[in-house]
């Protein structure tokens, strides 16, 4: 069992920057296993949408078009956390952020391959 809180959302101009964390931790404590974490996104009205992932060592990491060269994912294992540095905010951005982890090292896309999920935090850009 992994519990996950997210944290660093907030209201910013477009063209500003805002970064998100993904605090983890186990059944014990801060032991969270080797588990890959993500980052996703809804907005009112759409569907949940996949953002970054990265691999529970870090060597491979994957991003939406929308976001790629404008948000980058990093973890610590040490730390049992996940940040999501996004710059260049857009209108477009506004969304309720997840983290997500699954019980496997490697990075996926899908949604359904995500066994835990944080309550969200609410990021929203301005024009």
């Amino acid at each position: 069992q992994v519990h996950l809180v997210e944290s660093g959302g907030g209201l910013v101009q477009a063209g500003g920057s805002l970064t998100l964390r993904c605090a983890a931790s186990g059944r014990t404590g801060s032991s969270v296993g080797s588990v890959a974490m993500g980052w996703f996104r809804q907005a009112p009205g759409k569907e949940r949408e996949f953002v970054a992932a990265i691999s529970w060592a870090g060597g491979s990491i994957d991003y939406a078009a929308s976001v790629k060269g404008r948000f980058t994912i990093s973890r610590d294992n040490a730390k049992n956390t996940v940040h999501l540095q996004m710059n260049s905010l857009q209108p477009e951005d506004t969304a309720v952020y997840f983290c997500a982890a699954r019980k496997y090292s490697l990075v996926v896309r899908s949604a359904n391959s995500y066994d835990y999920w944080g309550q969200g935090t609410q990021v929203t850009v301005s024009s």
